[in-house]
C-alpha cells in the first residue's frame, strides 16, 4: 500500500485492516504529506511492519528500501492518489517514498484517485490517468458525493471493500490458471423485499456482505461469477455479472435463466420466507391492530436441487436460532444440496449486519462430522467455503 497526502488517507487504515484479516501481508509507504493526515504508527500497528516514508532513512545500511520493498510485494495499491502524485507517476518522477517505490516496482499497480471534482476533471489530470492506464496501471475510479471541501461531485476515494475487490479481481486475472478458472458460479446475495402495499414490505437485516465476499473470492480464483442480488448495503465486486432481483420470485426467475450455464451455485441470499397473499393497491390502514394474510415465497434452493444436473455443486446457507446442526441437516437433505453452511442467529459480532462470521459446514455424508470455521472476516470465511467447494469438485473428478 502506498498512501499520499489526502484527507481520505484514513480510509486506507480500514483497508489495511481488512486485507490483514484475509491473511494478506501488507507493508505501507507514505509521502511526507500523508503522515500529516495519519500517523505512521497507525499503519505500523495494523500491518506489523515499519512504514517507509523517508528515502534518506537507512534502518538497514545494506538495503535500499524502495528496491527491497518493490521486490517483496506482489501488488502495489496507491490510495488515496492525489493529483500531484498521479502527475509524478505519469511522467516518471521519483522524489519521495511512494514515487521511488512505484518507479522500482515491476508488478501490477492500482491507483485510486481522490481529490476535488474540478481537479479530477481537469484535462491535465485526465491526461495523466490516461497515460498511466496506457502503461497498464489499473485506475479505481472514485465515487461521487459530499467531498471534504464541502462540494458535491465525483472525487471521493473508493470504499475499502471496493479497493480490496479490485485487487482481488486483478490478481485473479493475473492467475489465468486460477483454481476456479473456467468455472461458472452463480451466487445469490442480500435480502429480498416482499411488498405489502406501495410503500411497505417484508424483509430482514441481511446486508449482502457474505454473498458479495463470496463473489469477490470466486473472481479472485478465476471464476466467471453471476451475482443475483437483492438490495445490498455493500458494494458489488467489480468484474461480476450483477443481476438485481428485489423479490423472491424475481430472484428465482433470474436463477432459472442462468441455470443452464451454472456449474456451481451458492445460495447465500436471505430470502424472505413470506410474501403478501395480496399486495394492496393503496396504503394499508388499520386500527390498533392489522391482520395480514401471508403465503410462502418460492424456495429457490429447493428448486435448484430438484432441477440439478450431474456435475453441478450446490451450496446452501441455514441461519438458525436453535437446533443449528439438526435444522441445517434437514435443509441439506430436503433441498438436495451438496454442502450447507449453518450459522447461528443472535451471537454478537457475527452474522447479519456484522463484518465477521462463523459457519459450520455439513455435507450429504451423514457419517462425516460437521466442520466449523474460525470466527473471521467474511472474506476469509468466503475463502474457507470455496476451499471446501474445490475439495468437492476434486472428489467428483
Amino acid at each position: 500500500m502506498a498512501v499520499t497526502g489526502g484527507i481520505a488517507a484514513y480510509k486506507v487504515a480500514d483497508c489495511v485492516s481488512r486485507l490483514r484479516k484475509t491473511g494478506a501481508e501488507v507493508r505501507v509507504a507514505m509521502t511526507e504529506a500523508a503522515t500529516r493526515f495519519v500517523q505512521p504508527l497507525t499503519f505500523e500497528s495494523l500491518c506489523g511492519h515499519p512504514v517507509y516514508s523517508d528515502v534518506f532513512a537507512r534502518p538497514s545500511a545494506w538495503e535500499m528500501e524502495h528496491i527491497a520493498w518493490a521486490r517483496w510485494a506482489d501488488a502495489l495499491l496507491i490510495a488515496p492518489a492525489t493529483a500531484n502524485v498521479i502527475a509524478k507517476l505519469a511522467h516518471g518522477l521519483a522524489d519521495d517514498a511512494v514515487t521511488t517505490l512505484a518507479l522500482a516496482f515491476t508488478g501490477p499497480v492500482w491507483v485510486a484517485p481522490a481529490m476535488n471534482t474540478a481537479m479530477l476533471n481537469h484535462r491535465a489530470t485526465r491526461h495523466n490517468l490516461e497515460l498511466l492506464a496506457a502503461r497498464g496501471v489499473r485506475v479505481i475510479e472514485p465515487g461521487a458525493g459530499l467531498l471534504a471541501c464541502g462540494e458535491v461531485g465525483p472525487g471521493r476515494l473508493a470504499e475499502p471493500e471496493e479497493l480490496i475487490a479490485a485487487l482481488a479481481r486483478g490478481l485473479g486475472g493475473e492467475r489465468a490458471a486460477g483454481s476456479l478458472a473456467g468455472r461458472r458460479i452463480l451466487i445469490t446475495a442480500g435480502p429480498t423485499r416482499e411488498p405489502l402495499d406501495p410503500i411497505r414490505f417484508i424483509s430482514n437485516r441481511s446486508t449482502g456482505r457474505m454473498g458479495a465476499e463470496l463473489a469477490a473470492e470466486a473472481l479472485a480464483r478465476g471464476a466467471q461469477v453471476r451475482l443475483i442480488h437483492g438490495p445490498l448495503a455493500v458494494a458489488i465486486p467489480p468484474g461480476c455479472d450483477a443481476v438485481p432481483a428485489e423479490t423472491a420470485r424475481a430472484m428465482l426467475d433470474a436463477v432459472q435463466q442462468a441455470w443452464p450455464e451454472t456449474d456451481i451455485a451458492i445460495f447465500a441470499a436471505a430470502v424472505a420466507n413470506y410474501e403478501g397473499a395480496r399486495v394492496a393497491g393503496g396504503k394499508l390502514k388499520g386500527g390498533e391492530t392489522l391482520t395480514l394474510a401471508l403465503r410462502r415465497t418460492p424456495d429457490i434452493a429447493a428448486w435448484a436441487g430438484a432441477n440439478r444436473r450431474p456435475g453441478q455443486v450446490l451450496v446452501g446457507f441455514a441461519a438458525e436460532s436453535e437446533d443449528l446442526i439438526a435444522a441445517a441437516r434437514r435443509k441439506l437433505q430436503a433441498k438436495r444440496l451438496d454442502l450447507i453452511c449453518a450459522n447461528p442467529i443472535g451471537e454478537p459480532g457475527i452474522g447479519f449486519t456484522a463484518e465477521q462470521n462463523r459457519v459450520t459446514l455439513l455435507t450429504g455424508d451423514e457419517a462425516a462430522e460437521p466442520v466449523t470455521s474460525p470466527t473471521a472476516d467474511k472474506r476469509a470465511i468466503a475463502a474457507w467455503i470455496l476451499d471446501h467447494v474445490e475439495q468437492r469438485l476434486a472428489a467428483a473428478t
